[in-house]
């Protein structure tokens, strides 16, 4: 019975990181043209240099594709809804 505990524990950690909805650990995936909250990336807030505050929010994770970004021409923001108004 004492071997079951810590089995479970890990059974428990393991499942909250892979059925986690948002996090930097499930960024990437799917996500293709028009959005859709997969493929996001959550930024937490910082402070840049200059003192200026950047609040929390989300991002498309990287890939290398312009054509991927929210802010892509045929894309839509899926948090905002704001259509893509760059040329890819």
């Amino acid at each position: 019975m004492p071997r079951l505990v810590p089995t479970l524990v890990a059974f428990v950690s393991v499942a909250a990181l892979l059925f986690s909805p948002c996090g930097e650990a499930v960024a990437k995936g799917g996500g293709g043209r028009g959005g859709g909250k997969a493929g996001t990336v959550n930024v937490r807030p910082y402070t840049k240099k200059d003192g200026t505050y950047v609040a929390p929010h989300h991002r498309s994770a990287p890939d290398g594709l312009k054509g991927n970004n929210w802010s892509t021409k045929g894309n839509t923001n899926p948090y905002t809804g704001k259509p893509g108004s760059k040329d890819p």
